[in-house]
C-alpha cells in the first residue's frame, strides 16, 4: 500500500483534502474511485482536469508514494479579468511586483 493525498475544491472558497491508502500500482482514476468522499463528484468527473503536484496528468497515470492528486474544476471567469474587476471595485491602482525590463540591454 502507498499513501497519497487527494485535494479538490468543489466551489470557490472550499477545499477538501483526504489522505488515502491505495495498492501499489494504482492509477489516478482508481484512487478517485476508492475515495468514498469523492463519490458524489464521480458523475461530473468528465468536466474536471486531473493532476499530480500541479501538473496535469491523465487518469491512467500510475501513482507513487506521497503523490498529491489534484482535481481542477473549470474556471468560471478569466483570472486576469477577475483581478482587474477587484481592483476597479476597490478604486486602487493595479501595481505589479515585477518591473518590465524596458531600457535594459543585454551585454
Amino acid at each position: 500500500m502507498i499513501s497519497v493525498e487527494l485535494v479538490w475544491s468543489p466551489q470557490a472558497g472550499t477545499v477538501h483534502r483526504f489522505d488515502l491508502q491505495v495498492p501499489q500500482g494504482s492509477t489516478l482514476g482508481q484512487a478517485l474511485q476508492a475515495c468514498a468522499e469523492f463519490q458524489p463528484m464521480q458523475v461530473r468527473l468528465a468536466e474536471f482536469k486531473l493532476g499530480i503536484w500541479g501538473r496535469q496528468q491523465p487518469a491512467e497515470t500510475v501513482l507513487r508514494e506521497r503523490d498529491r492528486i489534484e482535481v481542477y474544476r473549470p474556471l468560471t471567469v478569466d483570472p486576469k479579468e477577475a483581478r482587474r474587476q477587484r481592483y476597479k471595485d476597490r478604486g486602487e491602482r493595479i501595481v505589479s511586483r515585477h518591473r518590465p525590463l524596458a531600457g535594459k540591454t543585454s551585454r
